[in-house]
């Protein structure tokens, strides 16, 4: 029984092929996505080796590839589309090489190092303003000092840190 099942649910299919494509297409919005149903349920129903009783042919197919239709769409949802591919193609990769890795490694040594060569206060006083990004104002408040002493060693803070990069550097 299920075996000419299946071959009366092939030849249906080749025989109102066209038919169940536009049913199918009108359902869905798209004439390749029917077709590519189609094809499908040919294929499942070509590698098939048993089928279950069916009791209406024409719904069982329809039903079948309107299913296929359904599993298809899904499928390639979790596809990228040619643009997001494209996309993805042309990212700049942001990691740094092991050149520029080194050159930083560089620079922050010799960060380190000057500001090794600061007072303490004055470091202090960089680090809070830079760093942490506090303001004058709190700067002085914490270590109860005037905001003009504030200003003061951290301009020259700046000024010693430009002159001893530039030394490094030549």
């Amino acid at each position: 029984m299920s075996e000419t099942t299946l071959g009366a649910l092939r030849q249906l299919l080749v025989d109102r092929y066209d038919e169940i494509k536009a049913k199918l297409a009108q359902r869905v919005g798209s004439t390749d996505l029917a077709a590519d149903a189609l094809q499908d349920t040919w294929l499942r129903l070509t590698l098939a080796e048993t089928l279950g009783p069916v009791r209406s042919l024409e719904s069982y197919l329809f039903r079948t590839v309107f299913n296929m239709a359904q599993e298809r769409r899904r499928s390639e949802r979790r596809l990228l589309s040619a643009v997001e591919i494209q996309k993805l193609l042309f990212l700049i990769d942001e990691a740094p090489d092991p050149a520029q890795a080194a050159e930083a490694r560089s620079e922050l040594e010799a960060l380190e190092t000057i500001l090794s060569e600061l007072p303490p206060r004055r470091r202090l006083i960089l680090l809070m303003a830079r760093m942490d990004g506090m303001p004058r104002q709190e700067i002085a408040d914490r270590l109860a000092i005037s905001l003009r002493l504030v200003s003061k060693e951290l301009n020259l803070a700046h000024e010693y840190c430009v002159l001893r990069r530039s030394q490094m550097k030549d």
